[in-house]
């Protein structure tokens, strides 16, 4: 089995008094930032007959050669999202544009089809790519996903391996939801119940929403006595998106099958102490088996948080806090001037700067 190479990584240190999963995911959720980031061009673009995606999208002066990420978001998210504004405000300040891509129904689109959105939807990204390479014209393309949008991304990157269009250069994804069905019964835990309700509450805020718009394609009485996302996604999600059930849909919905196909650079940040994302030993065997990979798992950082303390200058250069799980870090770099303490949003935009 071969081994993939690692690009050295700054070492992640938490934040003082954010010391464990819990902790950094509740944090990153509950603290407030502020940013700075210009109002996008609003587009809609189709990817199925009769489904338009909401994109908001910032340019750059010379659009066709600055490199493209279109950045996706997780379970119940939007383009609204803080770390997807935190990554646009980076990716924007280094020259890059940005396409923060809301799934379907979301960013406020759902009366536009009586559809759901679900884990396996790879092929409405593509259908964005494609829009975007051939009415932009755009040279470089990047993907990034958080959490769901992670398994977004990596599995779309592994459907297209190495035939996707010349313009993909790069993916990137932060605790990716590789292996759906055991992320989703570890969300079922006791300790990670309060996460299993809050998702339970907004999907069926959203579902009576969609009954409201289209009486006809929904019914509500399939909520009743819910109480496990695997049994919102068994009688909800599977049954409205063309599953057998949520055994079938996490099976087909999951990057795992496909992520030792993935044919361009990948960078994967996954922390050991993520409360409900489990990747299994059978995917991390295909993800180290898979030379494009950079796989890097910190020992903390909790669900998409990875909160360090601000202006990092002072911190140490060794890395006791973080193990990769590919091969030894290489040199330790400094962290740059006025880091504002998000570790993921920073180590993505300095990974993808490579592909500028």
């Amino acid at each position: 089995m071969g081994v993939a190479q690692t690009e050295p990584t700054t070492p992640f240190v938490p934040r003082r008094w954010l010391r464990g999963g819990h902790m950094q995911t509740l944090a990153s959720f509950l603290v407030r930032r502020r940013f700075r980031v210009p109002a996008p061009e609003d587009r809609m673009i189709e990817v199925a007959p009769g489904v338009q995606v909401l994109c908001q999208c910032h340019w750059q002066h010379d659009r066709e050669n600055a490199l493209t990420i279109v950045v996706v978001h997780g379970l119940e998210g939007s383009g609204e999202s803080q770390y997807m504004l935190g990554i646009t405000e980076k990716a924007l300040r280094l020259g890059m544009n940005v396409i923060r891509y809301n799934q379907r129904n979301c960013g406020g689109t759902d009366a536009l089809a009586p559809v759901l959105y679900h884990s396996g939807l790879s092929g409405d990204i593509a259908a964005v790519a494609r829009e975007l390479i051939s009415r932009d014209r755009i040279q470089r393309l990047a993907l990034v996903g958080f959490s769901m949008g992670g398994n977004l991304v990596l599995k779309l990157a592994g459907e297209w391996g190495a035939h996707g269009p010349p313009q993909f250069r790069a993916v990137v994804a932060v605790c990716p939801a590789l292996d759906l069905a055991t992320s989703a019964d570890a969300l079922h835990e006791p300790l990670n119940r309060i996460y299993e309700i809050y998702f339970l509450l907004a999907l069926r805020r959203r579902m009576l929403q969609k009954a409201r718009l289209f009486p006809q394609h929904f019914d509500t009485a399939r909520l009743k006595g819910l109480r496990s996302l695997r049994e919102f996604d068994d009688k909800v999600t599977a049954y409205y998106c063309g599953f057998a059930g949520a055994d079938d849909y996490y099976d087909r919905a999951s990057a795992a099958h496909v992520v030792g196909q993935i044919a361009v650079p990948a960078l994967v940040l996954h922390a050991a102490n993520d409360p409900f994302i489990r990747i299994t030993q059978e995917t991390r065997k295909k993800i180290l088996a898979n030379p494009n990979i950079n796989f890097v798992e910190t020992k903390d950082g909790g669900h998409c948080a990875f909160m360090s303390d601000p202006d990092g200058a002072s911190r140490p250069r060794t890395n006791p806090n973080a193990e990769n799980a590919n091969a030894a870090n290489g040199p330790q770099q400094k962290f740059p001037a006025g880091d504002d303490g998000y570790w993921a949003e920073t180590e993505i935009v300095k990974f993808l700067s490579r592909f500028q």
